[in-house]
């Protein structure tokens, strides 16, 4: 097997020693419901089963995905409710995500958007990207442009220019927003080429995605440095997934090497309700415990708002832990090591 190769069937797994003989009946039947991909950078980086090693447990396939509750569903937060035009979500009156392409480098094992993504995804034709842009341009309230998918760094630097010189040209438009994981599992194409297409007179976000701290690799660090010194803004979105980073010592770790590289830790979001998910899950009361223990450990700068995308399309809302508590006197307070004291205002 060429070692530069993505791994992206039961063989390539079984080929590589990822999974077992035994295992590989079981993952063909995941790889037959759900998308398969792990690129080299991402290989090189495992060191045990699912079961024992963090970045495993994000890429490589398991039956337990076989395994789905009767609240999960294929459309978690409801986007197809909300998408007025192919390639548009428009949940949010100030805001809309573009999705111009279907397709990952990866495809995380707990992705809410895994049934819909993949090397068979459809992608927008160049007259439907026109329509899409045309919605944005046609709805003065859009103020921030969310480009996902699919992630957008999948697309050829060519076609991230077009679209950024497009949405630049918009005059309501004050926010675009790339959200991607290309960075940490495809560094090598955070190119020169790339980080120039990016520039623009709006505000210029790129969103990573990053779940702990391994994935920062020397690469990693590298292609992020190359944005970041070319002016462009960067933030971290963090999903809390049980044998992976459900810890404070975990989320520390992520979040100071985080902030080192100068991107800002932005959400924390509680496992959505995707369908095959339900060993990554944890329950709300557990995240709010390790939000509790990061607030008394970790820099304010570091501590993301830990938020719930309500199903059905309802929203995201924060659902971190209480430190206030009405009462006859005034207030009781909580401390960051659970002490309660009264404050009277």
């Amino acid at each position: 097997m060429n070692k530069h190769a993505s791994l992206r069937n039961a063989a390539d797994l079984e080929a590589a020693g990822l999974v077992s003989p035994l295992e590989r009946l079981d993952i063909e039947e995941v790889a037959r419901r759900y998308s398969v991909a792990i690129t080299p950078a991402m290989t090189e980086l495992i060191a045990g089963s699912p079961g024992e090693d963090p970045i495993a447990a994000q890429f490589v396939p398991s039956a337990n995905e076989l395994v789905c509750s009767p609240d999960e569903l294929a459309d978690p937060i409801g986007d197809e409710a909300f998408s007025p035009v192919k390639g548009i979500v428009h949940r949010y009156p100030d805001r809309v995500l573009l999705k111009p392409l279907h397709v990952c480098p990866v495809y995380c094992r707990f992705c809410f958007r895994r049934e819909m993504v993949g090397p068979e995804g459809d992608s927008l034709t160049s007259g439907e990207l026109d329509a899409a842009l045309a919605y944005i341009a046609g709805n003065p309230a859009i103020f921030e442009v969310i480009i996902t998918g699919g992630d957008p760094f999948a697309l050829s630097p060519r076609r991230i220019g077009r679209i950024v010189k497009a949405l630049s040209a918009i005059e309501h438009v004050g926010v675009i927003r790339f959200h991607t994981r290309v960075p940490v599992v495809a560094p090598e194409r955070i190119t020169a080429e790339l980080v120039e297409c990016l520039d623009s007179p709006k505000g210029m976000f790129v969103a990573l995605h990053t779940n702990h701290v391994r994935e920062l690799t020397p690469a990693a660090r590298e292609a992020c440095a190359r944005m970041v010194q070319a002016g462009i803004a960067m933030v971290s979105q963090t999903v809390l997934l049980k044998g992976v980073n459900a810890t404070a010592d975990d989320l520390s770790a992520l979040f100071r090497a985080l902030l080192r590289l100068r991107v800002k830790p932005y959400y924390l979001h509680h496992g959505d309700l995707a369908r095959g998910t339900g060993h990554f899950r944890t329950t709300i009361a557990e995240g709010q415990a390790v939000m509790r223990d990061l607030r008394g450990t970790l820099t304010g700068l570091g501590q993301p708002t830990y938020v719930l995308d309500i199903p059905g399309g309802h929203g995201k809302v924060p659902i971190g832990p209480g430190y206030l508590q009405a009462n006859e006197q005034g207030y009781v307070v909580t401390d960051p090591r659970g002490g309660s004291h009264t404050y009277r205002g």
